[in-house]
């Protein structure tokens, strides 16, 4: 299908994580569509050493798997965008050019769930000193929760970089969380069954 679109070229394809890796940093692609699984490992782990790497692939996530965790996961390990293989040919290709000019995506089904789920995030427990967080802390977080970087989240809500930074600090404190692992797990827990 892809290589049939006049607008994407497709220089490779692996199977396996160390594949992708190995393809990656031999082929050099603007745009990866990754799946989460994979035989040797995750997409997950290879997006993580990729673009530790390369900086500027991006990776797109096309996966069947509709869980809260592998999102999180994907986003946290530097993912562009997380689909669901139901997406329709034009739909997939749309979102690959998406991602290459830099915009982050989500399924749209997935984007409601988050969004619902950061809104019991933001909601303090009874008992809970760490305070609320101010509205435009949940803007920052929902926005994270929906696969934007911090340069994305910046330019969308007119801020400086260093200030989505300080936001996103402000979260972690009121969290009580030192990374976004943690503030991915946190997230998790509190997700209603």
């Amino acid at each position: 299908m892809l290589a049939t679109a006049p607008q994407i070229e497709v220089v490779g394809e692996a199977s396996t994580m160390q594949g992708a890796i190995a393809d990656a940093a031999r082929l050099g692609p603007d745009v990866i569509l990754m799946d989460v699984r994979l035989p040797d490992g995750t997409g997950i782990e290879a997006c993580r050493e990729i673009r530790s790497a390369r900086a500027h692939t991006r990776v797109l996530f096309l996966t069947s798997f509709a869980d809260d965790e592998a999102l999180l996961a994907t986003l946290f390990a530097g993912g562009d965008g997380y689909l669901l293989k139901e997406i329709d040919e034009k739909a997939l290709i749309r979102a690959i050019e998406a991602v290459a000019s830099g915009q982050s995506i989500m399924d749209a089904a997935m984007t409601h769930r988050m969004l619902a789920h950061i809104a019991t995030l933001a909601a303090p427990p009874s008992g809970d000193r760490r305070g609320t967080l101010t509205e435009q802390e949940r803007n920052v977080l929902a926005l994270v929760a929906a696969g934007h970087t911090n340069k994305a989240i910046a330019s969308k809500l007119g801020l400086a970089d260093h200030t989505v930074r300080n936001y996103l600090s402000a979260v972690f404190q009121k969290l009580n969380v030192s990374r976004r692992s943690e503030a991915a797990a946190l997230y998790t827990r509190k997700q209603p069954s």
